[in-house]
């Protein structure tokens, strides 16, 4: 296999402010305390995603990582989504969190981020699986995403959450992964295109300008989404998106939702007269233990349920239960084009924790 990046380095000249004399960086000292991407053997491609993420090994550890690659603007200015999701990822370490490992360049002053690898983005998971999720399964996968949560929370840091940003492990670990959207507590946040991809709450929908980690806790329509195998609230633009949310909660009102009337795009829509939260309707079969946490996650006042909240309801602590070592183990498929298949009966392991 070809290594990264098999160009001869280019000379790097810099200019003096002082006196304008321009020289050559030795080479011994281009990369300074950074590693060569040479140092890393390109396996394949996995994913279709803008930034171009392959599977590569250290030639050095001879470990299997994932080589992220840094987009540039105009070729030579990190973006500020890049440099948004180094410095989060730098200080954040979770078993639930992908690892950054560390930042290395390339030929032409190229970025590679090296990542922990994981074997299978959950969203082509769901997509191609040939048996969904059982309950206790989807236990297992949302009990992981909340401890994840939870610690990004404490670390005042707000996340985009959706199940395409969402791996797992061959050995069922599911980690939080691209943080070019996630945000420090305070920090304005720009203006979101109209193209509904994520789970978005509908206070974002109707324009607040207050952010808190109630937006984040789009994990209730991930957990609904692995229940129901198929999403929940499938919008797609932000008129649809709203009236999926009012057909499945009910009409808001200032009753339920203290502000709601002065929320800055309210005006902007008609909503529908709907009496009735169907929840229950739509998942039948759930206990009222599974119901509550749903109804938790899904209110319309901010003050929502929380990570940590979520973690300690009853639902996961009734049957069925969470057993890690009953998640099912899938072949490595994260390859561009590749169609996973889950295997038919899960695998038990000796390893139980996740």
């Amino acid at each position: 296999m070809d290594a990264v990046g098999e160009d001869e380095p280019d000379l790097i000249k810099l200019k003096s402010i002082k006196d304008k004399k321009t020289f050559t960086v030795p080479q011994n000292d281009r990369f300074g305390s950074c590693r060569s991407v040479r140092e890393f053997e390109k396996l394949n491609r996995i994913g279709e995603g803008t930034y171009g993420i392959v599977r590569a090994r250290d030639t050095k550890s001879d470990e299997i990582v994932a080589l992220k690659k840094v987009r540039m603007d105009n070729e030579k200015d990190i973006p500020i989504s890049s440099l948004r999701e180094i410095t989060l990822l730098l200080r954040l370490r979770h078993p639930n969190i992908v690892e950054l490992k560390e930042v290395v360049v390339g030929s032409h002053l190229e970025l590679f981020l090296v990542m922990s690898y994981c074997e299978q983005d959950l969203a082509s998971l769901l997509e191609n699986m040939q048996t969904p999720f059982s309950e206790a399964q989807v236990k297992c996968i949302v009990l992981q995403l909340l401890r994840g949560l939870e610690y990004l929370h404490h670390s005042f840091i707000i996340h985009d959450l959706k199940v395409s940003n969402l791996l797992m492990t061959d050995k069922g670990c599911v980690k939080i992964a691209d943080f070019g959207l996630a945000r420090m507590y305070g920090i304005p946040q720009p203006p979101m295109t109209p193209r509904v991809v994520t789970y978005r709450a509908p206070e974002l929908l109707l324009g607040t300008k207050t952010q808190t980690t109630a937006l984040d806790m789009a994990v209730g329509c991930i957990l609904a989404e692995l229940l129901a195998h198929k999403p929940l609230l499938p919008g797609t633009s932000e008129i649809q998106q709203v009236d999926l949310i009012v057909q499945l909660l009910g009409t808001p009102n200032e009753n339920i939702w203290p502000g709601f009337s002065q929320l800055p795009l309210i005006g902007q829509y008609s909503l529908r007269k709907q009496p009735y939260n169907n929840l229950k309707n739509k998942f039948t079969w759930l206990s009222d233990a599974g119901h509550r946490l749903l109804n938790l996650l899904f209110m319309y006042n901010p003050q929502r349920a929380t990570a940590k909240d979520c973690l300690e309801s009853s639902y996961f602590k009734e049957k069925p239960l969470c057993e890690p070592e009953l998640m099912p183990t899938f072949p490595h498929h994260r390859n561009k084009r590749a169609v996973v298949q889950a295997e038919s009966q899960p695998k038990r392991r000796k390893s139980s924790k996740v």
